[in-house]
């Protein structure tokens, strides 16, 4: 058994899936910008876990993703074979980090915004 589909909520899956393809450099897997469906992948596995940018709405998912928010909680790690190299990259297309890159005993981590309500984690190695 594997992943195949994890999701993550948004106020607006079109404007995230612009994000999340144009800024982060996914690929669009699946996009109906009437049905709100927005679903992407990893340029370096298309095959892999697809991620689904799950419309919040005004219910639970907005309670939820607030109070994830507001305890520094990411709601999803990416990882980068070369994360300062991956940084560089966000930052020139206006990705703003929260800080300089964490080194835990395990690698290198940091948070940055996807301006859709989630902290996300980027780790990985020098």
């Amino acid at each position: 058994m594997k992943i195949s589909l994890t999701s993550v909520f948004v106020d607006d899956p079109v404007k995230a899936h612009k994000f999340y393809t144009e800024v982060l450099g996914f690929e669009t897997k699946e996009f109906v910008p009437d049905a709100q469906l927005a679903i992407v992948v990893s340029p370096e596995d298309s095959n892999g876990t697809a991620l689904l940018l799950e419309p919040r709405g005004d219910s639970f998912a907005k309670t939820y993703q607030e109070n994830v928010y507001r305890a520094g909680l990411p709601i999803i790690v990416f990882g980068a074979d070369n994360i300062e190299a991956v940084r560089r990259d966000l930052e020139s297309r206006g990705v703003k980090f929260r800080d300089d890159l964490a080194k835990p005993q395990w690698g290198i981590q940091n948070l940055f915004e996807d301006t859709f309500g989630n902290l996300i984690m980027l780790q990985g190695h020098p």
